[in-house]
């Protein structure tokens, strides 16, 4: 029994080897070829780029010349065809493959998020948690191009990434010798939001995933995810960084200073997403070359590369339709164009009516008027951008972009008389912003290259307030008008270390009128501000230090004024796991936005852009400085940051006050101290997050009693939870909730409400900001489901909520003179957003 169990293995052992066709050793095609040609006396027809990358494991070596083909059609992605019994041919087969992949970095780290794209398509996918991607039906000729922000692409021909056996390459991206893109945190809270190791956070619109209650990679709303930015009204245009108010952030739409950020009154961003490819949001340690914005740096940028295709899209959701087109000229130069308009003026769906209601519930658009009075309204906005890249050679490349934002309110009033005779006067409100830009991009070697920008942005607010009761036109207006230039240059000494040294140079001009027609009066003042400035960093990024030191000498010519800031950012790993951080900066910005209570429009707020002028209005000056820690291990990060804030020379009329400091004129600062807490654990399938901020924000006003009193932006405690998860490929959800406290106003005096001067009952307030809202919650959500139409063609649909419990949270309360009974006061409450919907359909082709 024995010996026939050894019979049987001796007879597994011959039948495996006589079978057998493979040995392990792989060799190249081409070789095979030759020594088949020897051994059968054939000859091999083929294009010798067609076979130059393949290799095979040998056959057996009894097999025949027929079978030898056969082997060779069925292990190969080549057809081999017997012309007669000497010529055979080789030829590609016009076949559609599946290609597969690992993405890793050179510490063997897999990169999140890496993208694959399909040349001269718009076919692609990204990697998953573990740096794995597959995408099926490739032409097996295709160009495959891997790229990974801060790093180096790489191009594959398709079947250099197919495997007969199903193992998947390998590819290993190079870190990028520009560091300053090199990205620590490769998937953050969600797909396409990425940190960098100079703790800027990146918004990548081409790979976004999805966030609570957005339809779209709304630019201005998905960066309220962070922790520290928030909108204390909702507001696109009243963004809160760090307890910063809204004009104190620069705007940078391609390197051209923008001053106004949103549609609807800043309910919907006015940046098309797009074309827009990338967002950077720096809230400390800035870079050297970018001034103004004493709270944050947010920096936009569209697709920047030819891609020599044609491509696009178009989407429509319950607000607005766009549509955008990527058009190659020629090799060397490209078109980008996009646009969108809203449909308000001619549809009115629920989403609008909530959002209208929301912008207007405090205005004259929404008060009832008399009897004899009626009253409708449009509101309606568009923008539109266009790109042209031209690169003349490798060393040179040219770009030039135009963005136009309009938003426009039309009310009328129609008057009918006791004679039956009706009067219509229409009232109405624009706000634009026109920008241009251009740029020269040159390597001049290895190791230098220059970069010259110039730009012009234009932003205008025009309104025409006519009031039929008292028949009195009023006129009111605030324009920007900005030109600047720049350039930048970087010397890398070595793969560690750059060096930047530049110049800007900016002239602002800003306009503001007022005329009114009964009484007559008229009012105009114009500024003028040119400054200079130079400026220089070190970069140093090294195994584990990363070290950005700067500073920059800004000199304004109309003052004689001189202002040196340095920036610092420093970043150390203590483990594999841990690393600290520290960033410090100064800054300084000449432009900021002052709230007129007198001359509002229908009730709107009117905020005016002016000037400094070192008399009343002083250059705004801020110093910064922020400890952190930051674990990052198995794709949990936790971070934790401490920041001081201390923002000088802010004027009262800036503030919007709702106390006794509403009309007069002061200059003081403000000082905000906290703690940032975020942890987000993120996998293939889904992502997690909970942030959590709390500060003290307290202004200071010498002149003032009380001196020192609550900012209007004291928000204590602020958290996050929020939850995606992925239940298909295409099929994803996304869950949050927001929390805040309250934030501070001012109630009237008990028994002392108003007071009286001259022939006007004004409020008396009682210790300014020393009440406190009830706390604000909001719970969002949001689905999203693609597919696809062809190869070359995707649809998106997707589905939000805001406010889904329909909470009923004040943002904002002041009080006026009750008009019946001017020894009292009312109180005006204005409310968040209700439960709203909204949808949206895209197509990508």
């Amino acid at each position: 029994m024995k010996n026939k169990n050894y019979l049987f293995c001796l007879f597994i052992l011959i039948f495996n080897l006589c079978f057998s066709q493979v040995i392990t050793e792989k060799i190249p095609l081409a070789e095979f070829l030759k020594a088949t040609e020897t051994k059968f006396d054939v000859k091999f027809s083929y294009a010798s780029e067609d076979v130059s990358n393949i290799k095979i494991k040998t056959p057996n070596s009894d097999l025949n010349i027929e079978q030898t083909l056969t082997y060779l059609n069925n292990n190969t992605l080549l057809n081999f065809k017997a012309l007669d019994k000497r010529y055979i041919t080789v030829s590609v087969i016009e076949k559609l493959i599946t290609i597969c992949g690992f993405v890793y970095s050179e510490n063997n780290s897999p990169l999140i998020g890496a993208s694959i794209i399909i040349n001269n398509t718009q076919r692609g996918t990204t990697t998953n948690a573990t740096g794995e991607f597959k995408l099926n039906e490739v032409p097996i000729n295709a160009i495959i191009t891997i790229s990974f922000l801060g790093y180096e692409n790489q191009e594959f021909i398709a079947n250099q990434l197919f495997s007969n056996e199903s193992n998947c390459t390998k590819v290993e991206l190079l870190e990028s010798n520009f560091q300053l893109n090199q990205v620590y945190i490769t998937k953050f809270l969600t797909t396409g939001l990425q940190k960098r190791l100079d703790g800027s956070t990146v918004l990548n619109t081409e790979q976004f995933g999805i966030l609570p209650g957005l339809i779209e990679p709304d630019i201005l709303q998905s960066i309220q995810a962070l922790p520290g930015v928030e909108s204390i009204d909702e507001s696109i245009a009243n963004i809160n960084v760090r307890g910063g108010s809204n004009d104190e952030n620069l705007m940078l739409w391609d390197d051209i200073k923008m001053y106004h950020s949103g549609h609807f009154f800043g309910l919907i961003s006015a940046y098309n997403p797009n074309l827009t490819n990338k967002v950077i949001v720096s809230k400390n340690g800035t870079s050297s070359q970018y001034s103004d914005g004493v709270s944050s740096t947010i920096n936009m940028s569209t697709k920047n590369e030819l891609n020599n295709s044609f491509s696009g899209g178009i989407g429509i959701n319950l607000i607005s339709g766009d549509a955008y087109l990527e058009i190659p000229i020629t090799k060397k130069l490209e078109l980008h164009v996009s646009g969108r308009r809203s449909f308000t003026d001619v549809l009115s769906t629920p989403t609008y009516n909530n959002y209208f209601s929301r912008s207007f519930q405090d205005s004259d658009v929404n008060n009832t008027l008399s009897n004899d009075i009626s009253s409708s309204s449009d509101f309606s906005f568009y923008d539109y951008s266009a790109k042209l890249l031209f690169d003349l050679n490798d060393k040179h490349t040219f770009r030039t972009n135009v963005i136009y934002i309009n938003n426009n309110l039309d009310y009328s009033e129609t008057n009918t008389s006791s004679n039956e005779d009706t009067t219509t006067k229409t009232t109405n409100l624009s706000q634009e912003n026109l920008g241009f830009g251009g740029q020269w991009k040159a390597n001049w070697n290895s190791k230098f290259s220059t970069k010259l920008l110039a730009y012009y942005s234009k932003y205008s607010v025009n309104a025409s307030d006519f009031r039929v009761e008292t028949n009195q036109l009023l006129l009111q207006g605030n324009e920007v008008l900005e030109t600047g230039i720049k350039l930048n240059s970087f010397y890398n000494l070595n793969s560690n270390l750059t060096i930047l040294a530049g110049y800007q140079f900016n002239e602002t001009g800003i306009l503001n009128s007022t005329s009114v027609s009964l009484p007559a009066f008229d009012r105009e003042k114009k500024d003028v501000l040119l400054n200079h400035a130079v400026y220089a960093e070190v970069e140093y990024n090294k195994g584990n230090t990363y070290l950005r030191g700067g500073v920059r000498a800004t000199y304004f010519q109309k003052f004689n004024k001189q202002l040196l800031e340095p920036r610092i950012n420093f970043k150390q790993k203590l483990f594999k796991q841990l690393a600290i951080k520290i960033e410090g900066e100064f800054k300084n910005q000449s432009a900021t936005q002052k709230i007129d209570f007198q001359d509002n429009f229908l009730g709107v707020e009117n905020r005016r852009w002016i000037l400094a002028n070192e008399k009343d209005i002083p250059i705004t000056t801020s110093k910064q400085a922020s400890f952190g820690l930051e674990f990052k291990q198995n794709n949990l990060n936790i971070e934790t940051t401490s920041f001081y804030k201390l923002v000088s020379d802010i004027t009262a009329g800036n503030q919007g006050f709702y106390n006794n400091f509403q009309y007069l004129n002061a200059t003081g600062n403000y000082t905000a101290k906290g703690v940032e807490f975020l942890i987000n654990k993120t996998t293939n399938k889904f992502s997690t997050w909970l942030s959590y901020t709390y500060s003290i924000n307290d202004y200071e006003f010498e002149s003032f009693t009380p001196s020192k009193f609550p900012n209007n932006i004291d928000i204590r405690h602020s958290a996050t939870l929020a939850f995606n998860y992925s239940f298909l490929e295409n099929l994803k959800i996304s869950v949050g909730a927001l929390w805040r406290s309250g934030q501070p106003y001012t109630k009237p005096l008990k028994g002392n409400e108003t007071v009286q001067n001259g022939s006007q009952t004004f409020v008396n307030y009682d210790l300014p900001n020393n009440e406190n809202l009830e706390d604000f919650m909001r719970l969002d959500t949001s689905v999203s489901y693609s597919f696809k139409f062809s190869n070359n063609t995707k649809g998106t649909f997707n589905i939000g909520v805001r406010n889904v419990t329909n909470q009923d949270n004040t943002i904002n309360r002041y009080f006026d003179v009750d008009p019946n009974d001017s020894e009292k006061t009312i109180q005006i409450d204005n409310k968040s957003l209700k439960i709203t919907p909204n949808a949206s359909f895209r197509i990508r082709f």
